[in-house]
């Protein structure tokens, strides 16, 4: 057995980035970009006006301590998408829009409120916005910036500042197609379920739950269905799986007289890297080389494939999709109650983080810590870490926890003053 953190550097070292693909923008959310993306344009182009109002020069309007109102002369009107007919001269207005470009001489626009409309003069009657309310060029980019970094992963915001440039398609790094094979005579698909019902037979639901991670995780599930328990089946499994990035298996690693996986990986001439780790649930773990092929073998223990998953397999799959940060950060944790470990591994326990009092997080327990106790996984918001070398914890320390989601939620609530 080796330690967690040797099996994800000997992983994690086997795992290239994928191959890069154009898409277009409107295609692209979610994807990682495989190349510095340089602004060809300057935006906005011009300054313009960030409110409908009237354009004017601060040196037009004095200061407050003089007499109000001030007036002006009406020279133009300027809609969105027009240009000024001519610079701005002393005691002059234009009545502008939002957006519209401001003329030269004006770096102020009064909003409506704040005048007083004649025939062909405006009346300033407070001077809250001398100097104010236009958006000067280049505000938000300049031609030749560097919009973005290889290794970004676009969201939606980004692709508003793409599109604001003119970018209409970018290279990304392709998504990895995984091949999915659970194994066991014992299960069936679940459009079988009737078999279940009839006590005979019970649901592979890692084939579902894995294929789900596997697209939470950028990359493109290929359910290859179930094997049975033969070296032949097994090895049609993995045969039929090396057009894909990546091969996840789960079950037939122990050494049952009916575990076929890891003989039927060696029939093939794969190179076997490890096979068991030093962690729980999740200690049956198997990594290595079919060909030019990774392949991760977890537990068929619904949670144990679950957690091996979070802590391997989702780093693999950020790596292959050309992601910067590969893993996920862990955050700092009071733990709620005393725990007591009974084995010298690496435990990752279903918990649920919750904010406390002083502004920290705190961890409960989620329920049931059986790998096969799919409802406090399900309940579960992160994982409670706690080293080999722990045996005992008080309530109130602190250890770390990985989040199951970009995004930890907390209960907490924002309130709007």
């Amino acid at each position: 057995m080796i330690s967690v953190a040797d099996a994800s550097a000997r992983i994690l070292e086997r795992i290239e980035r994928l191959p890069s693909e154009g898409v277009a923008l409107s295609g692209a959310v979610d994807r990682v970009l495989a190349a510095r993306v340089v602004a060809p344009i300057t935006s906005p182009p011009w300054d313009n006006a960030s409110m409908d109002g009237y354009a004017a020069r601060s040196a037009d309007l004095g200061s407050s301590a003089d007499a109000m109102p001030v007036l002006l002369k009406v020279v133009a009107n300027i809609a969105a998408g027009q240009f000024a007919p001519r610079a701005l001269e002393t005691g002059e207005a234009m009545r502008i829009m939002t957006g519209a470009p401001v003329p030269k001489n004006a770096d102020s626009v009064i909003r409506h409120e704040d005048t007083d409309n004649g025939t062909d003069t405006v009346a300033i009657t407070q001077l809250r916005d001398a100097g104010r309310n236009v958006r000067m060029a280049g505000e938000d980019f300049r031609s030749g910036d560097v919009l973005f970094e290889a290794g970004e992963q676009i969201g939606v915001a980004h692709l508003g500042v793409l599109a604001s440039a003119g970018v209409q398609a970018v290279d990304v790094y392709r998504r990895p197609r995984v091949a999915i094979i659970s194994s066991g005579d014992e299960l069936v698909e679940l459009a079988d379920f009737t078999t279940v019902n009839a006590g005979e037979r019970i649901v592979s639901s890692n084939s579902v739950t894995l294929a789900a991670m596997v697209r939470d995780a950028g990359g493109e599930p290929v359910d290859l269905g179930i094997a049975s328990d033969s070296a032949a089946s097994v090895r049609a499994k993995l045969e039929q799986a090396r057009d894909c990035d990546l091969i996840l298996t789960s079950a037939g690693l122990s050494v049952g007289d009916h575990d076929y996986m890891r003989s039927a990986f060696d029939d093939l001439r794969g190179e076997l890297v490890f096979w068991k780790v030093k962690m729980r649930p999740g200690a049956p773990l198997a990594f290595g080389m079919l060909a030019a092929i990774p392949w991760v073998g977890v537990s068929g223990n619904p949670v144990s494939a679950m957690v091996s998953f979070e802590v391997f397999v989702r780093p693999v799959l950020r790596k292959m999709l050309g992601l910067n940060r590969i893993f996920r950060r862990t955050i700092p944790v009071a733990v709620a109650d005393p725990i007591t470990l009974a084995a010298p591994l690496m435990h990752f326990l279903r918990v649920v983080v919750d904010r406390s009092a002083d502004g920290g997080f705190v961890a409960r327990s989620a329920g049931s810590q059986s790998s096969a106790v799919v409802t406090a996984m399900a309940r579960a918001n992160a994982l409670l870490i706690l080293p080999g070398d722990v045996r005992e914890v008080r309530a109130g320390e602190i250890h770390r926890a990985l989040p199951l989601g970009d995004d930890l939620e907390m209960t907490s609530q924002l309130t709007l003053q």
